[in-house]
């Protein structure tokens, strides 16, 4: 009978999850899926490591009004699903660890106040990550849970990285720039020295592009600095959320817009980026299929924002070697990956048409003196091996 791994990445309206048996060999995953609709419409889904399809179905509403209440439905279908494996740990996607966590950690209730402390920085997704934690913890309290930090492989930036220019008590207090998607980042920086080992050991940018984006330096395969900063609001724009805005914007709305804090919060991280650009979606396949003026506007700002951050990565890296495409926006969408390389040329990058139409893995042609590659990314993956590492498991 194999032991088995359970890893959550709990969103605001959705929970995805994977499993995995521990076998010799490794980690093998066996069964993945997401509750998604979560508030609204929910929907089960899930599919075997082969592609067999388990479930597709809807949920009542009533079910599943919200991602702590999800893990009640969700709780009641999985150990059908477990074919005699034992489920001996819970790892999680927790997006803020703060300056204290930059490693994985065994949850316990002081670990659980720490990070609920941090609850302001990510008010879109942290809430969300504990709430699926506490929810296992009422049901089985003596089942490992593991929590994975997106903001600790940036860890390792060094001070001008994690600073703002701001006094030094604050700095002291937590205010500096943590940066996100470290999980998403961790993984590539693990597998790119089989796509590309002379790029692997260079300077890197690694663009996660999906409803949340952000580029990341990469010096020999360690976080040199990220766009995303003290929040998951700042660099690149986002599906809904701003990316960079001069402060004074937020000035000007609070005073003479009259707006409270919790309004703006609202328009930050949901009523901007690509879909207040737009005034049509947040959705990048349908801006790429719309001919609408503000779809080509949300997509070309899009495209200029990636631009001048890999330079401006770049610049602080001494030099470029490569990029790395990577998560939803940035595994698929073939128009995206073209304007962005057809901006780099200046530095060199010679687009290969039909592999990026092809969606790689290389994208720049052979002659091309930076080298531009589609991989994707698997922050479950990333989680479940910690797991494993930190609860010294073995198959």
């Amino acid at each position: 009978m194999d032991d088995a791994i359970l890893v959550i990445n709990a969103g605001s309206s959705s929970v995805k999850f994977e499993l995995f048996a521990l076998r010799p060999g490794g980690l093998a995953s066996t069964l993945e899926g997401q509750l998604d609709g979560i508030g609204s419409k929910p929907r089960l889904k899930a599919k075997r490591a082969g592609g067999e399809i388990v479930v597709d179905r809807a949920l009542d509403p009533a079910e599943a009004p919200d991602v702590h209440a999800s893990i009640g439905p969700l709780s009641a279908w999985l150990p059908d699903q477990l074919a005699g494996a034992r489920l001996v740990a819970v790892g999680h996607r927790v997006v803020h660890g703060g300056a204290v966590h930059a490693k994985p950690v065994l949850v316990d209730d002081a670990v659980l106040a720490d990070l609920e402390a941090l609850t302001p920085l990510a008010p879109l997704h942290q809430p969300n990550n504990l709430a699926v934690i506490r929810a296992i913890r009422a049901g089985q309290p003596a089942l490992p849970q593991v929590a994975c930090f997106d903001t600790a492989f940036h860890r390792s930036h060094d001070a001008i990285a994690d600073r703002f220019a701001i006094p030094e008590a604050l700095y002291a207090e937590g205010v500096r720039r943590y940066g996100f998607h470290g999980l998403s980042y961790e993984y590539i920086a693990g597998v790119l020295p089989e796509h590309a080992p002379r790029l692997a050991s260079g300077r890197t940018v690694v663009a996660h592009l999906g409803s949340g984006a952000s580029l990341c330096a990469l010096v020999a395969g360690r976080s040199a600095d990220s766009t995303m900063g003290f929040t998951a609001l700042d660099g690149l724009p986002m599906g809904t959320r701003t990316g960079q805005i001069d402060p004074g914007v937020l000035l000007y709305l609070l005073d003479e817009k009259g707006w409270d804090t919790r309004r703006l919060e609202r328009f930050l991280y949901h009523e901007c980026g690509l879909l207040g650009l737009s005034g049509l979606s947040n959705d990048m396949r349908e801006l790429l299929a719309s001919d609408s003026d503000g779809a080509r506007l949300a997509v070309a700002y899009f495209v200029q924002r990636i631009a001048m951050g890999i330079g401006a990565l770049a610049a602080g890296m001494g030099g470029l070697d490569g990029i790395v495409f990577t998560a939803g926006i940035g595994e698929r969408a073939a128009p995206v990956r073209e304007a962005v390389c057809r901006k780099l040329a200046w530095l060199g990058l010679e687009l290969d048409a039909g592999a990026n139409a092809g969606n790689g893995p290389r994208i720049s042609t052979e002659a091309s003196r930076l080298q531009a590659w589609v991989i994707p990314t698997d922050e479950e993956l990333m989680i479940a091996r910690h797991t494993v590492a930190l609860l010294g498991l073995r198959g």
